[in-house]
């Protein structure tokens, strides 16, 4: 062969490798492409149904129930019917579209290891409304994790994006969504260079977040003062912040979040964007922006990651400028149910006995973050039927309860606890929730409420149960309204629970296990744990989220005779003790012997029982 002629065949190879990349192209416009076309052929192998058969998930009853309710509406999907029907999870569905399919299915997917340049030229919109997220790349081929397999538009999208060949892994939608918010969020961590941006103070229009649109989906096109504020919300919400605090000394600003109780440090910015800052934040917020001598309240409500967040706003003048918290609120998690709670089962008979009763006053107590608002609401939900009339009077409303009637506190306007009360008392109520008692006149008025044939539930700042007898006579309510109105209290505590991974089990010292109030020869029996260095999951921190620790102390007649004839909060404590209940400290510490907290952690957040209660 000569070498024209090398050459033409060299050229014609290079000309079919070309047409070949078109043709792929073309087929890509066309909607189609023979993997796909192959997979479509093989999924008339068995049904869906068919396979949740075998797989021993449903019934051919409950298939053809389905399947029949399908023919007279036609709008759901087989699988979303099923689930709908709690016939079948979410989980076995997808797992039997997957071997219909024949493709992998993921239960979980890498999200920490899943490279956020893959998702750079990709709208999070574009995932989000598709249900599509790219996980692995290699030399050849893009591997995206979908929900809709059967839904080709956007794998033909992200081919022309990304100029590769796209294989298919099936997942959840659920699992979906979460990966994507946290590849977005890490790829749109960019504070730091928004700070690197910033020069001196800026003016600013009074734009607001009042269409709540995703922090993650701001671009660069934002001013930096914006993209700084931006990055800090969204980077709380992905920490699990309460709150952000912001706080201007001589030379520096020193911004902290409280994560489950405990603030830490996360950033340091230069005294001088202190006013932008406090400006930007303030706007959002709908504060006088001009007022920098008083204190202000305001609220926000923004969006971070799909997750609708409400943030409570304070302001107040310090010595170097205007210090503001926001405390964050998902109002997409809602209440959980009672039996979520943590609730000790040696006191949730009578916890939920108390809840059910026609009338009485039910007591949370506790200090400021310790559950107290979350454990009322998981009450009312209990308790919340058509044939109840729950109303509430709250500052601020938090959770949005279906089926309940809920006013907020304005005290600009007259709305106090006391006045909206007794409003709330004309609405024909079975059952009425104060946020907080804070005053004689609304103690007077829940008294009255009780006795005349009304539930009512509200909170106190007390320590512990005890204490609320004596913080209640000092709202004037006398020793027999009290006995007589009152059905029970709860203290409750948040403690931090030890992370999975990384927590370390140990052989208590003389002293720890004195604390723990158990004889040594038997610690053998017990695995007792403490906080570890900390790993990726819990951010280095050693512990993660937090669970509730209670002590219930029900008004028998007994008590009621005891509160007679003392208002001792020692007494009284003596005597619940003494039949049976468990305190606070004793709770915690049986959380120490399940392995799910350290006895650090126990004694920090539970008072010392230093008096013989026995």
């Amino acid at each position: 062969m000569s070498n024209s002629e090398q050459m033409n065949d060299h050229d014609q190879m290079e000309l079919k490798e070309a047409s070949s990349e078109v043709f792929e192209k073309l087929q890509s416009n066309r909607l189609t492409s023979n993997s796909y076309v192959k997979r479509d052929v093989s999924c008339h192998k068995k049904s869906l149904g068919q396979i949740l058969i075998e797989d021993n998930v449903i019934t051919e009853a409950q298939l053809q129930e389905v399947l029949d309710a399908q023919k007279n509406s036609g709008e759901l999907k087989l699988g979303q019917a099923l689930v709908m029907q709690k016939y079948a999870t979410e989980e076995d569905v997808f797992k039997a579209l997957a071997k219909q399919l024949d493709l992998p299915y993921y239960d979980k997917l890498p999200v920490n290891d899943i490279d956020s340049s893959l998702v750079e030229n990709i709208p999070i919109q574009f995932c989000k409304d598709n249900l599509i997220i790219p996980i692995a790349k290699d030399e050849f081929n893009i591997t995206v994790a979908v929900a809709d397999p059967l839904n080709i538009f956007p794998l033909d999208d992200l081919r022309l994006i990304l100029s590769t060949n796209v294989n298919m892994i099936l997942s959840t939608p659920t699992v979906i969504n979460n990966a994507i918010n946290r590849v977005y969020e890490k790829s749109s961590d960019n504070s730091q260079k928004a700070i690197d941006e910033l020069s001196g103070e800026e003016d600013y229009t009074e734009d607001s977040l009042e269409d709540t649109r995703d922090l993650l989906e701001s671009g660069d096109d934002e001013k930096p003062i914006i993209r700084l504020v931006n990055g800090l919300l969204a980077r709380a919400v992905k920490e699990r912040a309460s709150d952000i605090h912001i706080e201007p000394y001589e030379t520096e600003i020193v911004v902290r979040f409280r994560i489950d109780g405990i603030l830490y440090d996360k950033m340091r910015l230069p005294k001088r964007h202190a006013g932008s800052i406090a400006t930007r934040i303030k706007i959002i917020g709908k504060l006088n922006i001009a007022e920098k001598r008083v204190p202000q309240d305001g609220r926000i409500s923004i969006k971070v990651a799909g997750k609708d967040i409400d943030v409570r706003l304070s302001t107040i003048p310090i010595a170097h400028g205007e210090r503001l918290v926001m405390r964050l609120l998902d109002k997409s998690a809602g209440a959980k149910r009672l039996d979520q709670m943590g609730i000790d089962p040696d006191i949730y008979p009578d916890f939920t006995k108390i809840i059910n009763q026609k009338h009485g006053i039910f007591l949370v107590t506790g200090p400021t973050g310790s559950g107290k608002t979350t454990l009322l609401y998981s009450a009312l939900s209990h308790i919340n039927h058509p044939d109840i009339n729950i109303l509430t009077i709250e500052d601020p409303v938090e959770y949005q309860l279906a089926g309940v009637g809920q006013v907020e506190v304005k005290d600009k306007i007259g709305m106090t606890f006391a006045a909206g009360l007794r409003s709330i008392l004309r609405q024909d109520p079975d059952v009425i929730m104060i946020g907080e008692i804070r005053d004689a006149e609304t103690a007077k008025i829940a008294v009255q409420a009780s006795i005349t044939g009304h539930l009512v539930f509200s909170t106190l700042h007390t320590n512990d149960t005890a204490s609320s007898v004596t913080r209640l006579l000092d709202f004037d309510i006398q020793p027999f309204q009290l006995s007589s109105s009152v059905l029970g209290v709860v203290a409750t505590r948040l403690i931090r629970k030890l992370c999975p991974l990384c927590k370390v089990q140990y052989t208590p010292s003389a002293y720890e296990i004195h604390q723990l109030g158990i004889d040594p020869k038997d610690v053998s029996k017990y695995k007792i744990y403490k906080a570890g260095a900390g790993c990726e999951r819990c951010m280095g921190q050693g512990y993660i989220d937090r669970m509730g620790v209670y002590e219930l102390l029900v008004f028998d007649d007994e008590m009621r005779e005891t509160i007679l004839k003392t208002q001792d909060a020692t007494a009284i404590k003596k005597v619940a003790v003494r039949k049976g209940m468990v305190t606070l400290r004793e709770a915690a510490l049986k959380d120490v012997l399940k392995g799910l907290t350290s006895i650090e952690e126990a004694v920090r957040k539970t008072q010392t029982d230093d008096l013989d209660l026995g």
